[in-house]
């Protein structure tokens, strides 16, 4: 009792000293700090369930206005229950398409076992059930807020002998990907009688004598404070830590520093150090990892392009090969579908010697290139007729050991041939793991390329060269599930009026994480959010009278 005292004390003195100095004070019910999708679930949330008086506070400009939201595909994992479970949500299905399409249910168990799985089962259990079990209805409530779902037949589904063949338990994206994702977000808080204020960072969250959080303090473009205060309390949902070359390194680890920011560069850790620093809340998840993928070596290295935004990702590689500056290949390109690798493979890359790759296909591989990704206006393109000409080309950028690169394609086409003469029947199908390796009875590649391994032999042969694109932060506040409240490394128990969603949560991914599951966790404790601090808005009403 008297460590928590003492710590009330503290966070008192210094909500003073903030007041102190604040030019003005302003009433809310509700204040959420960040535009990103987390940001905008918890408005529209806390508006739904009976607060009037709702303020968002974003610290970029308009401009930058979505956070991470912005710079992704808009892709969300929820649990469904077959193709018609989902048509009524999609905009982009006629009814002559509806028979062409090969989609598989994705049950509660199948998204439960993925998030195990790539997290190595360190996944918090029960926040991993809150998201499992309302990804259905958290998705379908979107939709009912405007949110425009398609299905995602460029990046989850193949085409093959006339039917869309969807893999990987992920089908829904937004139309226009993550940038039309936050227009619709805007609009709807605008229908929705929302305040949100850019250019507005958030320099202290206030607390009172008994430790709740009753509002922020705000810094403004002329260079003044302004108190926002809020009956039902503050939502955070403003990002990761990704942003800072200084807390990647301290975190990440080494050489973290270096690598590029993919999205917003704004997630700089700030409401993080508020929350931990000031009010005492409880640090959760694994601080030393992070969603980090392939990324263009030609791309912007401090923030994403507002343009091009997620563009810059190259997840092709698990049709083809990837090699270091050193003419090595580094992981098993076909371990598993893209949506289950590609957030880890960026580590990977940055561990390689000056933290680069080279991605390879032949001509039959280029086939099932993704044009967002790797089009002449995308990406820069290195070809050959020949596979000698190709490590020439590559070694003038940056390959390092043309010899061991052509050594190490000869063993690989090798492997591929051995493989294929012990098993004549095992067909080529990207849309599921195939099981076309590089071992046979014979041995094979030591390092295993185990689904998708076909010969790489037919010109033009195409390399492209990648780094490490750093996402989002995995360490974060410990929340409670039900409600998303804010836990106290003090007391174990939730601080008043304190809630948080989106990439501030931490406890949920661990090393990796299952493709899509990041904006429907932000979307799922984003609501839970909303409807928390609209009860206690509700609450304080009740008490009033």
């Amino acid at each position: 009792k008297a460590d928590t005292q003492n710590a009330i004390i503290c966070v008192s003195r210094a909500t003073e000293q903030r007041r102190m100095c604040a030019q003005k004070v302003e009433q809310w019910d509700v204040i959420v700090v960040g535009s990103g999708n987390a940001g905008f679930c918890s408005t529209i949330s806390a508006r739904e369930h009976g607060a009037t008086k709702v303020l968002l506070l974003e610290k970029a400009p308009e401009a930058w206005a979505g956070g991470n939201t912005t710079f992704t595909a808009g892709a969300y994992r929820t649990v469904f229950h077959g193709l018609r479970d989902v048509l009524p949500m999609v905009q982009n299905v006629t009814s002559e398409m509806v028979e062409k399409i090969d989609m598989e249910a994705y049950t509660e168990e199948n998204f439960m076992d993925d998030l195990m799985r790539v997290t190595n089962n360190r996944s918090d259990p029960e926040l991993a059930s809150v998201l499992v079990k309302e990804s259905n209805t958290t998705t379908k409530w979107l939709a009912k807020n405007g949110v425009k779902f398609q299905l995602s037949f460029n990046r989850q589904a193949y085409e093959i002998n006339g039917r869309h063949k969807f893999w990987g338990g992920m089908v829904l994206s937004v139309v226009d990907g993550g940038k039309g994702l936050t227009r619709q977000h805007q609009a709807n808080a605008v229908r929705k009688g929302v305040v949100v204020r850019y250019d507005s960072p958030v320099v202290q969250v206030l607390s009172d004598e008994k430790g709740q959080a009753i509002g922020v303090t705000v810094w403004t473009k002329e260079n003044t404070m302004y108190e926002a205060l809020a009956r039902g309390g503050v939502v955070l949902c403003a990002g990761g830590f990704e942003a800072d070359p200084s807390l990647r390194a301290q975190y990440l680890g080494p050489g973290w520093d270096l690598a590029y920011v993919r999205g917003t560069p704004y997630n700089t850790g700030d409401c993080l150090k508020l929350a931990l620093n000031d009010l005492g809340a409880r640090a959760a998840g694994n601080w030393s990892g992070c969603h980090s993928t392939c990324w263009d070596v030609n791309a912007p290295v401090e923030a994403g392009d507002q343009i091009l935004t997620n563009q810059f990702t190259k997840s092709g590689y698990p049709l083809g090969l990837m090699f270091n500056a050193d003419g090595h290949r580094f992981v098993d390109e076909g371990v598993d579908m893209r949506n289950y690798t590609y957030a880890k493979f960026g580590r990977e890359i940055l561990r390689q010697p000056s933290g680069i790759a080279f991605q390879l296909w032949d001509a039959d591989g280029t086939k099932w290139l993704r044009p967002e990704e790797y089009s002449d206006e995308v990406v820069e393109k290195i070809t050959a007729n020949t596979m000698e000409e190709l490590a020439e080309r590559l070694g003038t950028k940056g390959l390092t050991n043309t010899g061991g690169f052509l050594e190490a394609m000869q063993e690989y086409n090798k492997a591929v041939e051995a493989f294929k003469r012990e098993h004549p029947d095992t067909a080529f199908d990207p849309s599921k793991k195939d099981g076309l390796s590089t071992r046979s009875s014979n041995g094979g590649l030591r390092l295993n390329k185990t689904n998708w391994a076909v010969p790489i032999t037919k010109p033009p042969f195409l390399a492209v060269k990648v780094t490490c694109g750093i996402t989002f932060t995995f360490g974060g506040l410990r929340i409670e599930p039900q409600t998303s409240a804010v836990i106290s490394r003090v007391s174990g128990l939730p601080i008043p009026g304190l809630y948080c969603a989106g990439e501030m949560v931490g406890g949920l991914f661990y090393d990796n994480y299952p493709g899509g599951s990041g904006l429907t966790a932000g979307a799922v404790f984003g609501r839970k959010a909303g409807l928390s601090v609209a009860q206690r808005v509700a609450n304080a009403e009740a008490v009033g009278k």
